[in-house]
């Protein structure tokens, strides 16, 4: 578990496929790199992934075929800066909101507007999440927890503050675009409750 405020952001150094699957090798730049360790569960991009193996400040992981078809981890590149997430402890802040690691969609990039010291990122979300997203609302963009401007027509718009923007990937995002996108959890339980009371 996650709660979506970034500690660091890295930097690929490798990428290798292994019959399939995808192995990458991120620099990380951790305070403390005494607490994490191998089968650690990490967010990158606000994907959870796990710990395969630790050189110095250099972790690597591996991505299966199933995340790489639901996340945009398949466009990876090496020298691309990928936001990082140890795993919530108990004696940490949530300081953003519950994130399990677990993207729901691919999102893209379809605006980018400044508003005074803070930029408005639009980003086209596909249809059958809409229902889940509200003005207002939490949800993780890359891993950041971020709250909702406003939906429409499966357009859903951010606002981004200069810490934002200047401590996560966020701000190197470009029109076209993608990120990985995971709906605030809550709102998939209470669906869930609204289904079985109406049986």
């Amino acid at each position: 578990m996650f709660t979506g405020i970034i500690q660091t952001v890295g930097e690929i150094v490798a990428k290798q496929a292994k019959g399939g699957d995808l192995h990458f090798i991120i620099q990380t730049h951790f305070d403390d790199m005494t607490e994490v360790g191998i089968g650690d569960s990490i967010a990158c991009n606000g994907v959870c992934l796990t710990v395969a193996g630790i050189n110095g400040c250099e972790i690597s992981l591996d991505v299966s075929l199933e995340t790489l078809a639901k996340t945009q981890l398949a466009d990876w590149q090496v020298g691309d800066a990928i936001n990082l997430e140890k795993s919530l402890c108990l004696k940490d802040k949530l300081g953003g909101h519950m994130v399990s690691g677990h993207v729901d969609a691919v999102a893209e990039c379809i605006d980018i507007e400044n508003s005074a010291r803070s930029t408005i990122y639009d980003f086209k979300i596909p249809i059958e999440l809409d229902k889940y997203i509200v003005k207002k609302g939490s949800i993780a963009i890359n891993g950041v927890s971020l709250t909702v401007n406003k939906i429409t027509d499966c357009v859903m718009s951010v606002n981004l503050i200069p810490h934002t923007l200047e401590h996560t990937n966020l701000g190197l995002l470009t029109i076209g675009d993608k990120v990985n996108i995971e709906i605030d959890t809550i709102a998939r339980y209470v669906e869930k409750m609204l289904l079985q009371s109406e049986i």
